[in-house]
């Protein structure tokens, strides 16, 4: 009898050390209560807790975790602005103190969920409150940086660590949607207009640049060669002066009367009106007064350009 009573307290006794063996698992914090009352906590590993007395009230996971964020805001100018977002958090440390937050501050992982969830949405509505519409889509960086800023200390308080807040997805109502695709197009169009117009402008300035440069060539070409046919005339008449001169001076050495080189000179330029004259009419006197008369003015202007030269 003795012998079946040992071996029911051996039995017994065995039985009570293996509900004292406790396998936590890679990742978690095992939360010890007593009575009800906090204990201490169980790292990865197999522990052992006072079998009936030590109960393990939560495991907390130290890895990160995530959840994903479907919400809706208003912007200053009463604009509809839907977010989709991915919340990525974690438990800042695995101190004793830090566990501790995490397994009491919340009766349930569901409503951490919910206030961590409300806290970032309202932080966010916060935020866009005070943007415009126009403004959201350029503030990604901006409006993920004020969320830290708001949420971190609540987080720290209750034992977490905000480590990422990605907003994968901003969008409006149809109507704002198809506004600014628009006004998009309208931009655009009127960048092409522009650019269209500079081309234009740029084509038309380099035109008329060419066609003054083709003005100003040939106008000093025109002058050049007026020049040239200046210089020509000019040479033609020193010559025919030369000419004139030392022929009047062979026929004073002969003693012949000078009036035959008019009247050579009157015949000649009869002659050259008939060669060039290409079928128009030249009207001239050929009276013999009227040769006279032509002949006193052309002896009258050579001695006038005698006085001159002399």
């Amino acid at each position: 009898m003795s012998t079946f009573i040992q071996y029911w307290w051996l039995l017994a006794l065995l039985i009570i050390l293996f509900t004292g063996l406790v396998t936590v698992n890679q990742g978690t914090i095992a939360v010890i209560t007593l009575f009800g009352k906090y204990r201490r906590i169980l790292r990865p590993g197999l522990n052992f807790k006072i079998p009936v007395l030590e109960q393990v009230y939560k495991t907390v996971s130290i890895q990160n975790r995530s959840v994903e964020l479907e919400f809706q805001a208003v912007t200053v100018d009463q604009a509809n602005v839907y977010f989709k977002s991915m919340l990525l958090y974690s438990v800042i440390n695995q101190e004793e103190e830090t566990i501790k937050n995490v397994a009491f501050k919340f009766i349930s992982d569901k409503d951490l969920m919910q206030a961590l969830i409300r806290t970032v949405e309202g932080s966010i509505r916060a935020f866009v409150a005070t943007k415009r519409q126009a403004e959201i889509l350029l503030l990604r960086r901006e409006i993920v940086e004020f969320v830290k800023q708001q949420i971190d200390h609540s987080l720290e308080d209750w034992g977490y660590h905000l480590q990422d807040l990605q907003i994968n997805d901003i969008t409006f109502d149809k109507a704002i949607m198809e506004s600014m695709s628009k006004v998009v197009a309208s931009n655009n169009l009127k960048a092409a207009a522009e650019n269209e117009g500079q081309a234009l402008l740029i084509t038309k300035t380099k035109g008329a640049e060419a066609e003054g440069n083709a003005i100003k060539i040939a106008a000093e070409a025109e002058r050049e060669a007026a020049k040239l046919r200046g210089q020509g005339v000019a040479l033609f008449r020193e010559e025919v002066a030369k000419g004139m001169s030392q022929a009047a001076e062979q026929m004073k050495q002969a003693n012949l009367d000078t009036n035959v080189i008019l009247f050579s000179m009157w015949t000649e330029a009869i002659k050259n009106f008939a060669e060039v004259s290409k079928g128009n009419i030249i009207f001239l006197d050929g009276s013999p007064e009227g040769m006279e008369n032509n002949m006193r003015q052309i002896m009258a202007m050579m001695r006038m350009k005698d006085q001159q030269n002399a």
